[in-house]
């Protein structure tokens, strides 16, 4: 065993991609070789073992062949789901049963909150199933059954803020027990209702199937199990989770709950992703890892969802906050392109993914329903846990402050190990850290120039309307900004060498990049985990791995013949952080992409993804850097990426690339929402200042209309809509405060519309209060889904109102939103609102504003609406529906 070559009582490693040569070796034997790999002080080589370029091919030729490998391995893993399922016993899941489930809940339509289809025929539905489930289960259990039809207020922070109201809307809930009744809890959650004029099969019918399916399996279950389960059928998620918070806050079961599942779909069908847990409770982790069947969970991808970056939220984020419950946070995540769209149909699930969810969902139920740690929860919730799968094979799942002090001990163990560098007499240690940070700022400029050259590349493909040309071809990106931040990264490296490093020892300035690189990464890895953030054990991985590799090696260098063993057994250490890394990137890359088909007009797209392939590539290449010093030339490298960067370029600068798909199989839709509006603009008086009446356009992403216009010519950027600047969301009628995600639309004039039930706003009472305080009280009837938009006038503020918890929650812009639904037979909607107003108030203290909007029945679509929909190509998601906007000054 070789030992590190010492001089001067300093440890050095010298790496060396070298011929086979014995009497040469004989030779440094010897004479042990300086740190510096045999150059004066000016870092001038003072000979050195001769280049070989072919061992040099071999080696980059390995290299290439490795990345190909850890890709293919990736690919294989995600798919290990495809293979077919076991035939079903009498108490496994029977993904059979469960899609004659989904299928019948989606043959039902579009199940909007409010519409017959969504409280009558789904409900219904549900009811019919339990029964039958019911008749059929042992005597060891008792089945409970409950409509709730809540009624309630809430504010969140969801989308800038905003404040939510609802009405008589449906929760469908069912209670297994022991015969014996049970004290304790745990709760399945899923939701049956869909966004407007989508089948929501993936969101969240399926897993309603899979529920019912769970509930028929333990209810014949022979064993009583130790505590209840209760399913919760929910009616109104996708109105922003209004239906989880009417039952954790109102429903007498919901005392008895310690823990809940809560099954989403950010995707159409694959596998089920644990993206959020806790808070705390890591005794819940370790159920799903105990019990899961097919575990598939990221911390990382918990922290992600919980930053804000996806623009969505489920009914965990109501469970832990309003109930002060831990619970495990689920979702199927492939396929996010056909996500809330009419082509989420039951035909596109496979039932591989039913079954893998079934079988999953079952085993952790059952775990939590008979574990004794379930009734004694809070004694439980103590410290967050990192986890994540490996592979799909299984979950390491460890205490937070476990991670803490694993990934404290590994970066003192690197700084450590780079230290010995440093140690050495005054004169060469200055020498040694003025190439070590000249190295680090070398990288560090790369990176910078990397990312700046992309990014320039990306804003330029924006520009000239090509935005998005990877969104149908995912391979685009990969070969357009993947090219030329690899091209980039290597350049600048070559550059260095070439003239910078121009006289240096190869060998050396290869072990100097490599150090240079983990102190990068052990920076990281404690700056992150100073953080608090779980997530730092991606770190540790890339500290970890890589030091041990090299450790490792180190004896390969003074062995004959060591160069292709070297550089094999190099690749072999750096195995498990760039699989997991590859196999986390491709997991990002699967939700994030199609996100990006619907993240609004004001971000670009491929701005975003740009830059997180030039994260990607310097990540992925922080360890082969060194091998650009190691190597004879990277002229064909450099020469074979920029090729492939300019060709992609020019192919998509010319537009072959069409971001949008119709393919029947594997569809692409561009998303695009109509609504045909009438407004009407009232003074402080109620006389009607303004009125007109169109049809307003927003497409979901940064491409707005440009593409349509070709086959709708009258849709074009002469009718971007105008701001009216005195209304709240400038006079426009928002389902949701998204007012800074589009601010590009347009407004297409058409003739007003003529509904069946408008919309009638009444001025209950105006009441002086104490401290020059004004109580305003209003009554509003309308249809199922209305928007209330707020402006208190300058010197005025809204200090209090009935919603929510009485504090009014200002969305972004300054101007107050009020998001109301209602069930069937709901009661006309009461609320006040009470300003702080100056003594003169000529113009009013409060201007505002209703909007109802009508996703169903038969005032839905106007013939202009719906004329102008049938024209829209066949390549786009085009939801339409019509909608008033009335504003009034007090």
């Amino acid at each position: 065993m070789s030992a590190w070559p010492m001089e001067r009582g300093a440890a050095a490693t010298v790496w060396r991609l070298r011929a086979t040569g014995g009497h040469r070796d004989r030779d440094r034997r010897r004479s042990p070789p300086r740190e510096d790999g045999g150059r004066d002080m000016a870092g001038k080589k003072r000979g050195g073992p001769r280049r070989l370029a072919l061992a040099e091919a071999r080696g980059a030729s390995l290299v290439l062949l490795y990345l190909l490998g850890l890709r293919a391995l990736v690919h294989v893993s995600h798919r290990r789901l495809l293979c077919q399922p076991p035939a079903a016993g009498p108490r496994d899941f029977s993904a059979p049963r469960a899609r004659g489930y989904l299928d019948n809940i989606t043959a039902i339509g579009p199940r909007t909150v409010g519409s017959p289809e969504n409280e009558v025929l789904a409900v219904n539905y549900l009811l019919e199933q339990i029964r039958a489930i019911e008749r059929e289960s042992t005597d060891a259990h008792k089945i409970s059954v409950d409509i709730q039809r809540p009624t309630g207020s809430f504010s969140i922070d969801f989308l800038g803020g905003f404040t939510s109201y609802y009405a008589n809307i449906t929760n469908v809930v069912v209670k297994l027990e022991p015969r014996n009744g049970a004290e304790h809890a745990v709760l399945s959650n899923c939701h049956f209702d869909s966004v407007p004029n989508t089948p929501g099969a993936s969101d969240d019918a399926v897993s309603c199937a899979v529920m019912l399916e769970i509930l028929n399996i333990l209810s014949k279950s022979s064993e009583p199990l130790q505590h209840a389960v209760i399913f919760l059928f929910n009616g109104a998620e996708e109105n922003i989770l209004q239906a989880s918070h009417g039952f954790i806050t109102q429903h007498e079961w919901a005392k008895s709950i310690r823990a809940f599942i809560n099954l989403e779909a950010a995707g159409v069908g694959g596998r089920e992703l644990v993206f959020q847990t806790g808070p705390e409770n890591p005794w819940l982790v370790q159920a799903y890892v105990v019990a899961a069947k097919h575990p598939f969970a990221s911390v990382v991808a918990q922290e992600v969802f919980q930053s804000g970056i996806i623009p969505a939220d489920t009914d965990f984020r109501i469970y832990r906050d309003f109930g002060n419950i831990p619970g495990i946070d689920l979702a199927f995540i492939e396929n996010g392109y056909i996500y809330h769209t009419e082509y989420d149909t039951s035909d596109r699930i496979l039932a591989d993914s039913i079954q893998r969810a079934g079988d999953n969902i079952l085993a952790v139920l059952k775990y939590l329903a008979t574990s004794d740690k379930l009734a004694k929860s809070f004694e439980y919730r103590h410290g967050n846990v990192v986890f994540f799968d490996v592979l799909g094979l299984f979950v390491l799942a460890y205490p937070a402050r476990v991670g803490t002090i694993m990934n404290y001990i590994t970066a003192v163990i690197a700084f450590f190990y780079l230290s010995k560098k440093v140690i050495q007499p005054k004169t060469r240690a200055i020498h040694t850290l003025k190439k070590f940070f000249t190295a680090f700022g070398l990288t560090l400029i790369s990176w910078i120039c990397t990312l700046v050259t992309v990014l320039i590349v990306a804003v330029f493909v924006s520009v000239i309307g090509r935005s998005l040309s990877w969104y149908t071809h995912f391979y685009v990106s990969v070969f357009l900004y993947g090219t030329a931040a690899a091209a980039n990264l290597i350049l600048v490296h070559t550059l260095a060498k070439k003239f910078f490093y121009k006289n240096m020892n190869e060998q050396y300035l290869g072990d100097l990049f490599f150090d240079t690189s983990l102190m990068i990464w052990s920076i990281a890895l404690a700056v992150i985990t100073q953080m608090g953030l779980c997530s730092a054990f991606v770190c540790t991985l890339w500290v970890a791995f890589p030091l041990l590799a090299k450790l490792m090696i180190h004896k390969e260098f003074s062995q004959k013949g060591a160069t292709m063993k070297f550089v094999t057994m190099y690749m072999l250490g750096m195995f498990v952080p760039y699989v997991y890394m590859m196999y986390l990137s491709w997991t990002v890359f699967e939700m994030f992409t199609p996100i990006m088909g619907r993240s609004g007009s004001e971000i670009l797209p491929d701005v975003v993804l740009a830059g997180f392939i030039v994260v990607m590539t310097m990540i992925l290449s922080s360890y082969f850097i060194n091998f650009i010093y190691l190597v004879k030339s990277t002229k064909t490298t450099l020469i074979t990426l920029t090729a492939v960067f300019v060709v992609t370029l020019i192919l998509v600068c010319s537009g072959i690339f069409f971001p949008y798909s119709s393919d029947a199989a594997n569809p692409r839709p561009k998303r695009v929402f109509l609504q045909h509006t009438s407004r009407r603009f009232h003074d402080l008086d109620g006389n009607v200042v303004k009125s007109d009446s169109g049809i307003w356009i927003n497409g979901f992403d940064y491409n707005g209309i440009s593409h349509i216009t070709p086959h709708v010519p009258e849709i074009n950027d002469t009718i971007r809509t105008p701001c009216e600047e005195q209304a709240p969301f400038c006079g426009l009628p928002w389902i949701l405060p998204v007012h800074f995600m589009f601010r590009k639309n347009w407004y297409l004039p058409a003739p007003e519309i003529i509904l069946r039930s408008p919309v009638h706003f009444k001025v209950l009472s105006r009441e002086l209060m104490p401290q020059n305080s004004v109580r305003l009280s209003f009554e509003v009837s309308g249809p199922s889904h209305m928007s209330l938009y707020v402006r208190p006038h300058e010197g005025s503020t809204l200090s209090t109102w009935s919603l929510g918890d009485g504090v009014p929650v200002a969305s972004i812009g300054g101007d107050y939103f009020v998001f109301y639904s209602h069930g069937l037979q709901a009661t006309p909607w009461h609320f006040w609102v009470e300003l702080m107003a100056p003594e003169k108030h000529s113009d009013g203290i409060v201007s505002l504003a209703i909007a109802a909007h009508y996703f169903f029945g038969e005032d839905q679509k106007s013939p202009q609406l719906h004329a102008l929909l049938e024209r829209f190509p066949n390549w786009t998601f085009s939801s339409g529906w019509s909608c008033t906007y009335d504003l009034f000054v007090f």
